[in-house]
């Protein structure tokens, strides 16, 4: 990887021994698992410290994923949306097309040092359950990923790569059939198989160590546009803007910028409306109770049921959120806004249209909120946008909001 790019394995902002950011956080799992949770966190730890582990695990991110990716000073968007500068972190050029591959490296050489041969995985917009596949593929193992029956649906291309792959795909068909219950069932399978078989969870949520682990898989995205950022612009962005919907890519990009002069900006999914209840806002319209074995901000009802959830993109399709977000917004180190769904389709058409970048809709939440937040800066100013993943996943999903398939037919 670029020699430009100082990688820092050290951790920092790290939670407490019970795994808690400040109240949120922790393990609240069933007591079958709290055996093979502490062995996989003091697994994690010893692996971290281990100089071999980490030098195959940055060998397959340079020749095998394809990083350091690149920075993109997206010149002609930033000229036609008026004021700041635009730069996007270009997770979309890696291999399988997204962010979540830097995530299933690392907990996959996990996996096979444990001696676990068999993986699992939930998946929303279909990008993590495609890395885990891609990922078993490579070590040999078995895998077996779960996904919303209305997720299988409007990311049909995903499921027929992750079968391609050697996956076998189980889709859900219990509450609302997306994300959060895809969850609910791999939890299940993991506590029956815990003996042989790895949870790879995809996101900085659920029982520790699984936030901080993810975050730390993902930290090389915001090291390397930091770096690069410096590089290229002379200085640091004066905003970093990521998509949340359990939020590894935005601990990704925003942790390694914590500790400077930056604001941070986590954008929801605003879906219909935040006034409704057609959104996946978790942190601006949530509150703190226990989801999927940790304490954080989630949507719920009066009656204190998880609320359903409403995102034009399967990946923020989520009634939760990462319990050091929730932590960071307690503290005061985060921003909040939000794209409802017309806003991320004009920003997925915007890009495409002057960049020749299609967006993943996840990311296009993000390069909503982000061109609205750089048209009130000076154009000496600098907005960085974390472009998580690509589009092509997405096609028929706003091929029909656009009304392009009734067109067609």
């Amino acid at each position: 990887m670029s020699a430009n790019i100082p990688y820092d394995m050290s951790i920092t902002h790290a939670p407490d021994a019970r795994g808690h950011f400040g109240i949120y956080g922790g393990r609240f799992a069933a007591e079958t698992l709290m055996g093979p949770l502490k062995e996989l966190e003091e697994a994690f730890a010893e692996a971290w410290q281990d100089p071999a582990f980490q030098q195959e695990r940055m060998q397959l991110l340079q020749h095998y994923v394809g990083r350091a990716t690149p920075l993109y000073h997206a010149d002609r968007l930033s000229r036609e949306n008026g004021g700041a500068q635009i730069w996007l972190k270009r997770e979309d050029l890696t291999h399988t097309g997204a962010h979540k591959i830097n995530n299933t490296i690392g907990q996959g050489l996990l996996a096979r040092r444990m001696g676990k041969q068999r993986v699992i995985a939930e998946t929303g917009a279909g990008q993590h359950g495609v890395a885990t596949a891609t990922v078993a593929a490579k070590f040999g193992m078995q895998c077996d990923v779960y996904m919303g029956r209305e997720d299988v649906e409007r990311q049909m291309p995903n499921v027929l790569r992750m079968r391609l792959l050697g996956a076998n795909v189980i889709a859900v068909d219990s509450g609302t059939a997306t994300l959060k219950d895809a969850l609910n069932d791999a939890l299940r399978d993991w506590v029956a198989s815990c003996e042989d078989t790895f949870y790879i969870i995809g996101t900085v949520a659920g029982p520790h160590p699984y936030p901080l682990m993810v975050r730390q898989f993902h930290a090389v995205i915001g090291q390397e546009a930091r770096a690069q950022m410096l590089e290229q612009a002379g200085r640091l962005p004066d905003v970093a803007v990521a998509c949340v919907g359990g939020g590894s890519n935005a601990m990704g990009l925003l942790h390694p910028l914590r500790d400077d002069a930056v604001r941070l900006v986590a954008v929801e999914a605003a879906g219909h409306g935040l006034d409704g209840h057609a959104h996946a806002a978790s942190l601006a319209r949530g509150k703190a109770g226990i989801l999927h074995g940790n304490l954080t901000y989630l949507l719920e009802d009066q009656d204190g049921q998880i609320q359903g959830t409403h995102s034009i993109s399967a990946g923020l399709d989520y009634p939760g959120v990462g319990p050091e977000l929730a932590a960071m917004l307690d503290a005061g180190e985060l921003e909040l806004e939000a794209a409802t769904d017309d806003e991320a389709l004009e920003a997925f058409r915007r890009l495409t249209a002057c960049e020749g970048i299609i967006p993943a809709l996840e990311s296009s939440h993000a390069l909503a909120a982000g061109m609205r937040i750089a048209a009130g800066m000076d154009s000496s100013q600098h907005v960085l946008i974390n472009l998580s993943g690509r589009g092509d996943k997405d096609m028929n999903t706003v091929f029909k909001a656009l009304g392009w398939l009734e067109q067609a037919s």
